[in-house]
């Protein structure tokens, strides 16, 4: 009996060379056009190191050059007030204490105010403060702060280690690329009302800034809590040296920062 034997179809040479020409055609431009959107990729990545990350990090260098000049404004005038009240009371306290590079206190009587400086630059909504101001439209690199903040403990607080005890945030210094500057805090600032675009960084205006933010921190006493709120005490309490009896300021009362005048 004879055997079968099966015929697989020939294909056409012809026909074949051209599938492989066209494979390749189709895989040469998908690579093209893959070598594209990585460059557009990495155009956008250095579009956005040159501006943004530039921009922030020339802001970061406003800031620290602003904290320095604080330190040395607070130093001084730490100096000054402890000569005019020694000369009345010469236990009464007044002094400017360095912790580290981005954070410092001054010591005055029962209260201590902190000053730090964050190493993080910020940015807001565009409604806050400053933001929707034509000064801050004309350029996106001024939508970008560094920030120096402000708070008020007992002294008492931190000489201790009460750790529970509050402090208050009294106020914040926004410091943009032109070392310009915007205040915002507690009432009690006083801040004025003036417009970002003419609000040059100098000494003058970090020697205001600490004055307020003392004033404020002086003028508001201590409230003792009402008698029923302090009847317990724990023993985790006064082994932590913990006062139940610790007072809280009342009267400090914030708002987004100072007006700007219309333009």
């Amino acid at each position: 009996m004879a055997k079968r034997t099966s015929k697989k179809p020939v294909s056409d040479p012809k026909a074949a060379a051209e599938a492989v020409q066209v494979h390749k055609k189709a895989m040469a431009a998908a690579e093209v056009v893959t070598a594209e959107e990585a460059t557009e990729r990495l155009a956008l990545i250095s579009d956005g190191l040159k501006q943004k990350a530039t921009a922030k990090q020339a802001i970061f260098r406003n800031t620290s050059a602003a904290f320095d000049l604080l330190r040395q404004v607070s130093l001084e005038l730490t100096l000054e007030l402890s000569k005019r009240i020694t000369a009345v009371d010469s236990t009464v306290i007044i002094e400017y204490r360095p912790i580290n590079e981005m954070e410092f206190h001054i010591r005055f009587s029962g209260d201590l105010l902190m000053f730090v400086m964050h190493s993080n630059i910020i940015t807001f909504p565009d409604d806050y403060g400053p933001m929707p101001t034509k000064y801050v439209e004309e350029d996106f690199r001024r939508r970008f702060f560094g920030h120096i903040m402000a708070y008020n403990f007992m002294a008492d607080s931190i000489k201790y280690q009460r750790l529970n005890d509050p402090g208050y945030l009294v106020g914040r210094l926004l410091i943009n690329i032109d070392n310009h500057y915007f205040i915002e805090g507690v009432k009690e600032l006083e801040l004025p009302d003036i417009n970002m675009a003419d609000n040059l960084l100098t000494s003058d205006a970090l020697k205001m800034f600490v004055e307020s933010a003392m004033i404020a921190a002086v003028n508001n006493d201590l409230i003792a809590p009402p008698l029923q709120e302090i009847q317990k005490i724990t023993v985790k309490q006064k082994v932590e040296n913990q006062q139940v009896s610790r007072g809280s300021k009342l009267g400090f009362s914030f708002y987004n920062g100072q007006h700007h005048q219309p333009e």
